[in-house]
């Protein structure tokens, strides 16, 4: 049987067969933000900085239900890897239904706090309308993107990895077709402009959320059912809280932490503000790659663990990297030397375009570190070893890409680059620091089954 059917991972499985649909399904998952974003450049040049604010909200409230989700993943994979699947529905039922409860709260929040966080956030005026449509209108339905969440992870552990880029490439093609009604085409005369690219944004993201319920029902083996509550699995809950939050706190404080430097950059003018927009779409292409061959890793890894053979995770781990490493730097490069062509597709603003080339030529270098750090973080997560990353990313992030780059960004008076300087500083740093760690071997033996 195939690795997409479910079965035990060992060291026969091809990282390939794991990574490409994991590729796509990220590719076509960060494709919705940036259709948005590059639809509404034709439409409103203030709408990209609202909906760049907007998104970087969501992206920081959403990981309270990562806490959850990124644990399930874990203890899934290991659970299957050591041959231990009698308690996998409880799993899946207590995993989904607090994932719900939280992100109702998280929703709630942002319907009625909306204007005070933009606010707190230095959001220009000039931004703000748009900002506060879109942030409340997919904010709404951040309960849905929760509970797809949880489900992209148990089919993640499981093998399944095509299941999400199915369900990516229909969501994709929902929301290009919903921009495009709302935008330019026949509910255009309703001149809803980013309310109406929040609207399909919300309905793809409810669409797969449906697909996801169907493929779990069709292809995983277990249920979620209320019965599995009864009595209550606190011991499981507790476990996924004591993986889940230092798991899910290297993403927190990363996302605290370019909350902060959006702040900073909003401070910086509307050029500023935009360059960063699509430096960030554009960076973000060069990781693609290495983030897919990481998750695929991490798969392995997580089934390796609990199977007792960490010296074949040792060395899987090892090969990707530097495989990752190459063809990451390779990307990142091009998507300088062609940057010129690709920043005219947002904007015609000469100072927009200089300025985004010199981003993209420090993205080149910033590359290197992040590499390392999405491989080796992964791995090292669904081997047990949660907390190092944690800490590591806490002192790292704050000590070097919010500090510095305020010295550079601010006092210095680079602006942007500054900015950026920092953040590839950052990504060396803490790369270099988990490598060290996953050649020394302190995460063997922190297994959770």
């Amino acid at each position: 049987m195939a690795a997409e059917e479910g079965v035990i991972i060992d060291e026969n499985t091809s990282l390939f067969k794991l990574g490409w649909p994991v590729f796509i399904q990220l590719l076509l998952t960060m494709c919705i933000g940036y259709v948005d974003t590059f639809m509404l450049s034709r439409y409103s040049k203030t709408a990209v900085g609202g909906i760049s604010n907007a998104s970087q909200i969501l992206s920081f409230l959403t990981l309270a239900f990562s806490v959850i989700s990124s644990a399930t993943g874990i203890i899934v994979a290991q659970y299957i890897g050591a041959k231990v699947k009698e308690r996998l529905s409880q799993i899946y039922t207590v995993s989904v239904l607090f994932n719900l409860s939280v992100s109702v709260v998280i929703s709630i929040i942002l319907l009625v706090f909306t204007k005070q966080l933009f606010t707190i956030m230095q959001v220009p005026h000039s931004m703000m309308p748009d900002a506060i449509s879109y942030l409340r209108i997919v904010g709404g339905f951040v309960f849905v993107e929760a509970a797809f969440d949880t489900f992209y992870q148990i089919f993640r552990s499981n093998g399944m990895t095509k299941i999400g880029m199915y369900i990516s490439i229909g969501i994709n093609l929902l929301n290009i077709a919903g921009n495009y009604l709302f935008l330019y085409g026949p509910l255009s005369y309703l001149n809803l402009g980013v309310k109406g690219v929040a609207i399909s944004s919300a309905f793809s993201k409810c669409s797969a959320l449906l697909m996801a319920v169907i493929y779990f029902a069709v292809k995983v083996e277990g249920n979620i059912s209320f019965r599995y509550l009864k009595p209550f699995p606190t011991d499981i809950l507790k476990k996924l809280l004591k993986i889940g939050i230092p798991t899910a706190g290297e993403n927190i404080s990363y996302n605290v932490a370019q909350l902060v430097i959006l702040m900073i950059v909003n401070t910086m003018g509307e050029a500023a503000i935009n360059a960063k927009a699509y430096c960030s779409i554009l960076s973000n292409f060069a990781y693609l790659f290495s983030a897919s061959a990481a998750m695929a890793t991490a798969i392995v890894v997580g089934h390796a663990v609990g199977a007792n053979k960490e010296d074949f995770a040792f060395r899987r781990v090892r090969k990707t990297l530097w495989v990752a490493v190459i063809i990451s730097f390779g990307i990142a490069f091009t998507s300088f030397i062609i940057s010129p062509f690709t920043l005219r597709l947002f904007t015609d603003s000469a100072d927009i375009i200089k300025l985004g080339q010199k981003v993209m030529l420090i993205c080149i270098f910033l590359e290197f570190g992040r590499t390392a750090n999405l491989v080796i973080i992964n791995s090292l997560k669904s081997a047990g070893d949660v907390k190092f990353p944690t800490y590591l990313g806490m002192a790292s992030m704050w000590g070097v890409s919010v500090l510095i780059g305020y010295l550079l960004g601010i006092v210095s008076d680079m602006g942007l680059v500054g900015i950026w300087i920092a953040m590839a500083m950052d990504e060396i740093l803490r790369g270099i620091m988990v490598y060290i760690r996953w050649m020394n071997g302190k995460w063997r033996g922190k297994k959770v089954v």
